[in-house]
């Protein structure tokens, strides 16, 4: 027998003694109990989400609730509903009209222009054709803003380059045959309402793009080859097969479409008529005239409209598709 064998080895304790100093007391209390450790790494973030977030919309909601003196102009801080009831009136009840008829039909139009990009994209695009896909459809986001709202006033005004094409092509009598037409028409595209809807579509298009393009991505093509087989036609295919299985998309990609156009105040601000939006009259409500509670009712009124919004979503299975 060797010596090292007869030789007893020092086995390790079963429990290492505990660190010493401030660090090592935090260790090994954080590993004795890791529900303190969750705890304070989820503190600051729900901290934020409580305190900044939805306790500024608990504000703003209780300022909805408050009226304004309309003999001294300042708030009257009694529970009422008065502040709620002059949203019915003509002029506020025709502001919340127009801008959900907008968000309505900006949304229409991005699904009727980013189902073809996305059933490509998903079916057809490979390799170096797909990540020019991506890149096309997110380098506009890239961009400011502001840059790409003046960009567009430019191009929509009465001498900009689309006025310009229209007339080389001896189409401007079209353009100014709608013009004429009321609500949609204007001196120019650039303050009408036919131009903000353009100007949405395309700032918001790529948010409806890539949740089409990623349900349609999940769809079997075999699916689509089946419905061919047994002899339906394209049209019979999309409706009964494309267009159910790509709905969660759309869904999901209309949330942003409609709940980002029904807060947007500067495009209509920047392109556009007289006639205000929501966002508008927000921050005309609590900037120029003074009239806060009006202003924080106008805020709640998207707040409502998306809340049922998104419980309809939530039951089309919108939320698997973001």
């Amino acid at each position: 027998m060797s010596l090292d064998a007869a030789m007893p080895r020092a086995t390790a304790p079963a429990i290492l003694p505990g660190s010493g100093g401030l660090r090592g007391t935090l260790s090994d209390l954080f590993w004795r109990r890791p529900k303190v450790l969750l705890l304070l790494m989820l503190l600051p973030p729900v901290l934020w989400l409580g305190i900044v977030y939805i306790g500024s919309l608990f504000a703003l909601l209780a300022q909805s609730f408050f009226s304004i003196d309309e003999f001294s102009g300042l708030i009257n801080r009694q529970f009422t509903l008065k502040t709620y009831g002059d949203l019915f009136q003509a002029a506020n009840l025709d502001i919340i009209l127009r801008t959900v008829t907008m968000a309505a039909l900006v949304t229409l139009a991005s699904v009727a222009v980013a189902f073809p990009i996305a059933y490509y994209a998903a079916r057809y695009a490979r390799g170096r054709w797909k990540a020019l896909f991506y890149l096309g459809i997110m380098l506009p986001l890239w961009s400011s803003y502001l840059v790409k709202i003046y960009a567009w006033k430019l191009i929509l005004a009465k001498e900009g380059i689309l006025t310009w094409l229209l007339a080389k092509l001896h189409l401007l009598w079209v353009l100014d045959a709608w013009l004429s037409l009321p609500v949609v028409g204007g001196n120019s595209l650039s303050v009408s309402f036919t131009g903000t809807f353009i100007v949405f579509v395309y700032v918001w298009l790529p948010f409806m793009i890539l949740p089409v393009q990623a349900a349609l991505e999940r769809v079997p093509g075999n699916l689509v080859e089946a419905s061919s087989d047994l002899g339906a036609s394209p049209g019979q295919t999309f409706r009964n097969v494309l267009f159910p299985l790509a709905l969660p998309g759309i869904v999901a990609g209309s949330i942003f479409t409609f709940s980002l156009t029904l807060g947007d105040y500067i495009i209509p601000q920047i392109i556009g008529t007289s006639r205000l939006f929501i966002g508008q009259a927000v921050y005309s409500q609590q900037g120029t005239a003074g009239n806060i509670p009006l202003a924080a009712a106008f805020t709640v009124v998207p707040i409502v409209i998306m809340g049922f919004y998104l419980w309809g979503a939530k039951r089309m299975g919108a939320f698997d598709a973001l």
